[in-house]
C-alpha cells in the first residue's frame, strides 16, 4: 500500500510535499496576524520580534536531533512526531490568554519544525538523482510556498473578522492545527523511508547492534561519528557562515505584513501583496533550481555556486527600492505588487540551487540528515535575532511608538521607522551573504571527491562483507 502512485507520482512523494506545504503555513500564520496580535496583548515590534525569535533559537538549538533520531527511526516516523508537537502548538498559541504563554508555544513550535525540516531535506535527497536534484529542492520549496500563501491569506483575511465570537486569527491558527495533525497521520501511515531500498543502511544498523550489544550508546556512538564527519566538512563552514548573513532578510521580512497595514492597506490588499511575493518566491527557487541544474552540466563545480551569488547580490537593489524609493502610500499598491513578485523570483534561488545540492554531494547519503540538521542548528539560531533587531531598531533609533498606532488604521511615521529598520536588516547582510559565498570555488571540488570516494569505500566494504557470509 506504502508504494502506491498517484497519476505515476510516488504517493510518498506527495505527502512529503503536503507536508512542506503544511510547515510554510503554519510559518507564515502569525506574521500575518502581527497587528491583531500586537493589539490584542499591547506589545511593539521588539516583543513580536522576540515571538519569532524565541520559535527560530528553538529550531536551531534542537536540529541536531533530527540526525540523532534518522539513525534509529525511519523518517517518515520522526515528521509525524514533529507535525504533532507544531500542530499542538499552533492551536496553543489560538487559545492563549497572555503573551508569556504565546511565547511558551512558539518555543514547542521551534522544536517541532527542528525535527520537521532537516527530515523533509534529507527525504528529497535521496529521492532524486544528482543531476535533477536543485530541480527537487526548488519543486518541494516551489509546492511548500503554496502553504505559506495559503496560511497567510487565511490569517490575514480572517484576522478581520469574528467567528462564533472568537477572533478570526485565533480560530486561523486552530484551524491550521487541524490540518497539519491530519497531513501528520497520512505521512506516518503511507510514506515509505527511500533508505528502506539501501541494503547499506540496514547493515550499518546491524553493524552497529553487535558491536554495542544494541544498547542507545550504538546511537550516541554514530551521531558522534556523524557530528564529527559533517562538522570537517570545509563546504558545510563556507556555505553555514554564509547562511548566517543570508537567513537574516528572510526573518526580518515577517514585518512586511506589519508595515503595510502601517502603511494603510487593509487586511485584503496586504493579503494580495504577500501572496505575490510567496508566489514570486515559490516560482523563483524552482526556476533557480532548473536553472543550476543546467549551468553545473557545463561548470560541475561552480555553477551553482554562481547561481547562488547572482541571486544573492540582487537581494541589495530589490530592498532598497522596495523599502526607500517606493511612496509609502495607499496609492503604490500595484508598484509593491509587482517589485515583490519579481523580487521574491530573483533572491530566492540559493537553498534549492546551490546549498542543499550541494551538502548531498559532500557528505555520505547516510549522513544527509545529520548535515542539513546542523545547517538549520547554526543558521536557524542565529537569524532568531533578525526579527528583535528590526524590532529594536525601529523603535530604538527610527522612532517606532506602539502607542501612536490605532486599530484599523496606518500611521506614516510608523511606517517610516519600521520600513528603515527592514533595510538595515536587509540589504546589508545579502551583500554579505554573496561575499560569503566566494571560498566555496576552492573547496567544494575537493569536498565533493572526497565524499565520492569515501562512498565507493564503503560499496567496496558492504560487498566484501556480502561475499564472505
Amino acid at each position: 500500500m506504502k508504494a502506491r502512485k498517484i497519476f505515476g507520482i510516488s504517493l510518498s512523494l506527495i505527502l512529503i510535499n503536503m507536508a512542506a506545504v503544511m510547515e510554510k503555513a503554519d510559518e507564515n500564520l502569525l506574521p500575518s496576524v502581527y497587528t491583531e496580535v500586537s493589539q490584542a496583548f499591547n506589545v511593539g515590534p521588539a516583543d513580536l520580534g522576540y515571538l519569532t525569535f524565541v520559535r527560530n533559537f528553538v529550531r536551531g538549538l534542537a536540529s541536531p536531533l533530527a540526525g540523532i533520531l534518522v539513525i534509529n527511526y525511519d523518517r517518515p516516523t520522526i515528521l509525524a512526531m514533529g507535525t504533532l508537537f507544531w500542530a499542538v502548538s499552533t492551536a496553543a498559541v489560538g487559545v492563549s490568554q497572555q503573551f508569556m504563554q504565546v511565547a511558551f508555544w512558539r518555543a514547542v513550535n521551534g522544536f517541532g519544525l527542528a525535527i520537521v525540516i532537516p527530515a523533509l531535506q534529507s527525504f528529497i535527497a535521496d529521492s532524486y538523482l544528482e543531476g535533477v536534484r536543485g530541480t527537487g529542492f526548488g519543486l518541494l520549496s516551489f509546492v511548500g510556498s503554496f502553504g505559506g500563501i495559503g496560511g497567510g491569506v487565511v490569517a490575514t483575511v480572517m484576522a478581520g473578522h469574528e467567528f462564533w465570537g472568537v477572533a478570526g486569527w485565533r480560530v486561523a491558527f486552530i484551524m491550521m492545527a487541524c490540518l497539519s495533525m491530519t497531513i501528520g497521520l497520512l505521512v506516518f501511515l503511507f510514506v515509505e523511508d527511500p533508505r528502506k531500498i539501501s541494503s547499506s543502511e540496514a547493515s550499518d544498523r546491524s553493524a552497529l547492534i553487535v558491536k554495542y550489544g544494541g544498547s542507545s550508546k550504538s546511537v550516541w556512538n554514530e551521531s558522534l561519528i556523524a557530528m564529527k564527519a559533517v562538522m570537517k566538512v570545509q563546504t558545510f563552514r563556507v556555505i553555514v557562515l554564509q547562511g548566517l548573513m543570508g537567513s537574516l532578510p528572510w526573518t526580518a521580512m515577517v514585518f512586511f505584513t506589519m508595515w503595510f497595514e502601517l502603511i494603510g492597506f487593509d487586511h485584503n490588499s496586504s493579503a494580495g501583496l504577500l501572496s505575490l511575493f510567496a508566489f514570486g518566491t515559490a516560482s523563483g527557487a524552482l526556476l533557480g533550481g532548473m536553472i543550476a541544474d543546467r549551468i553545473t552540466r557545463f561548470y560541475p563545480y561552480s555553477g551553482r555556486i554562481m547561481c547562488a551569488q547572482f541571486s544573492a547580490s540582487m537581494g541589495i537593489p530589490f530592498s532598497w527600492f522596495l523599502l526607500t524609493v517606493i511612496p509609502q502610500s495607499v496609492n503604490s499598491w500595484y508598484i509593491y505588487g509587482t517589485t515583490l513578485f519579481f523580487m521574491g523570483l530573483i533572491i530566492s534561488w540559493n537553498g534549492a540551487a546551490a546549498n542543499a545540492p550541494m551538502f548531498s554531494q559532500v557528505v555520505p547519503a547516510k549522513h544527509r540528515t545529520m548535515i542539513y540538521s546542523f545547517d538549520r542548528a547554526f543558521e536557524g539560531s542565529f537569524s532568531s535575532f533578525a526579527a528583535p533587531l528590526v524590532g529594536i531598531l525601529s523603535e530604538k533609533i527610527y522612532g517606532y511608538d506602539p502607542k501612536s498606532v490605532h486599530p484599523g488604521g496606518g500611521s506614516t511615521q510608523e511606517a517610516y521607522a519600521l520600513s528603515r529598520g527592514l533595510l538595515t536588516m536587509m540589504a546589508v547582510p545579502f551583500g554579505l551573504c554573496c561575499l560569503f559565498y566566494s571560498p566555496l570555488y576552492c573547496v567544494f571540488k575537493q569536498d565533493r571527491e572526497r565524499a565520492r570516494l569515501a562512498s565507493l569505500r564503503e560499496e567496496v566494504a558492504l560487498s566484501s562483507a556480502v561475499d564472505k557470509e
